[in-house]
């Protein structure tokens, strides 16, 4: 048995019902081995057994009252897994499914995203299994007032920066960072992904989603190909996947996808800038399910499924993780789809991500194309030190500089260790070899 092995096996020893950590490890260790018969210092300073434990863990009860009057308890997460390279960075989730293993998987996988944006970050995830769904504004406030209250001991602009994430946008950072500042006395940029009149960044919100695409243009770039023309599929109608389809557009592809958790709408006209608009309002604003938009604009609307059997050139999975499996990779190669670039965190299962790699379809993973939403957040932290708004188009620009440097990396990386054009393993080997290279320059800390 390997010395990886050996370590995983140690991971989910101790870790026994920590399924979605153990895929995150695993996802990341199985591409190391070239690297650790290169630099053994690495395994001498036990740089994977210190990797895999999280610095803090920070687990609280988080008690707030209904409209009803009713005390509601939920549970609060912060993991602070890495801060090698930078202060903890990552975002805070609320929603039903979020876990002590959902919050470790998401930490660990960020420490390697921020390694790869280049910018001084370390890694960090948090939330809580509260869900703000058919909660009136007054509860939310509440919850988030709550949950500040705990948290604010753990977290700082030179310490913790957390973001938004699922269930958490603009409304429950504001409620957050608005109670933060009462109890620290402080103005200060300790979250990101703010309103742009208290502190945010112009292209913040589209971040992610125009990364993604950034990222995946330099990918067809090498093929000499482009959007133009391409069919794409997108999962997903929140904030992500907004901003992919509306960059998708600008570049000349046609989005005939959208979905949520009920099903997904099929456009085979494609979706424009202006039925876009109306998924925005019916998302951000009336917070309804994306079944109107098939109501609305008279196309099939089908419950309980995902797109990936629908035939296109390119998929973005921008929902959830492991929202495409083997069958469904195996549809996707099949109708002849050529790119797949994860919007979300490791939407694709271990066995579809090889599925992918061994049809030759070119396979992006999330920790690197899905980078831009983090980069942005880096932005918006050096704005907030300076006192400075940049303008959209600076911003816009440094973001796509990222995901073109980004890109180059692993492309380079991927090449230096025998596995050209495989992004995969160029990305958690760049990664690791940042973040390992300063635990050593540390020492055992």
């Amino acid at each position: 048995m390997s010395y990886v092995e050996d370590v995983l096996n140690a991971v989910i020893q101790k870790n026994p019902l920590e399924k979605e950590f153990h895929e995150a490890v695993r996802e990341v260790f199985r591409c190391l081995e070239p690297v650790l018969q290169k630099r053994p210092e690495y395994r001498e300073a036990r740089i994977l057994e210190r990797l895999v434990e999280p610095e803090r863990v920070i687990i609280f009860r988080v008690a707030w009252l209904d409209d009803n009057n009713t005390c509601q308890v939920n549970r609060g997460f912060r993991v602070q897994f890495s801060s090698a390279i930078g202060p903890y960075k990552g975002g805070l989730r609320f929603h039903p499914s979020v876990n002590l293993s959902v919050v470790k998987f998401l930490a660990f996988e960020q420490i390697f995203k921020n390694s790869l944006t280049s910018l001084s970050m370390g890694g960090a995830k948090g939330g809580s299994d509260f869900d703000p769904k058919g909660k009136s504004d007054a509860e939310v406030m509440r919850f988030c007032q709550a949950f500040m209250n705990e948290l604010f001991r753990h977290i700082g602009p030179d310490t913790d920066v957390p973001a938004g994430d699922i269930g958490v946008g603009e409304r429950e950072i504001g409620y957050l960072f608005g109670q933060y500042k009462k109890l620290v006395n402080e103005f200060t940029g300790v979250f990101t992904g703010k309103g742009i009149n208290w502190g945010g960044s112009l292209i913040r919100p589209e971040a992610t989603g125009y990364g993604l695409v950034y990222f995946a243009r330099e990918m067809l770039k090498r093929k000499k190909r482009n959007f133009s023309g391409l069919t794409c599929l997108v999962s997903g109608s929140g904030n992500v996947a907004q901003y992919t389809a509306e960059k998708l557009i600008q570049l000349g592809a046609r989005v005939i996808t959208l979905s949520d958790s009920s099903g997904f709408v099929y456009d085979a006209a494609g979706i424009n800038e202006e039925k876009l608009r109306f998924v925005m309002e019916l998302k951000n604003v009336r917070r309804g399910r994306i079944k109107e938009y098939a109501e609305k604009y008279n196309v099939p609307y089908y419950e309980g499924k995902k797109p990936w059997a629908v035939k296109a050139d390119a998929a973005f999975p921008c929902a959830t993780e492991n929202e495409i499996n083997v069958k469904e990779a195996e549809e996707l190669i099949k109708n002849g789809c050529l790119l797949v670039a994860e919007g979300a965190n490791m939407p694709c299962t271990p066995e579809a991500v090889e599925k992918f790699q061994k049809a030759g379809v070119l396979f992006a993973p999330g920790k690197a194309a899905n980078a831009g939403g983090v980069a942005t957040s880096g932005l918006e932290m050096s704005q907030n030190s300076m006192r400075l708004a940049w303008p959209r188009e600076e911003v816009d620009r440094r973001l796509q500089e990222i995901m073109y440097s980004i890109h180059e990396t692993i492309i380079r990386v991927a090449a230096d260790y025998g596995f050209p054009e495989n992004y995969v393993v160029g990305a958690n080997i760049a990664g690791f070899i940042k973040v390992a290279d300063s635990m050593l320059a540390q020492g055992v800390v």
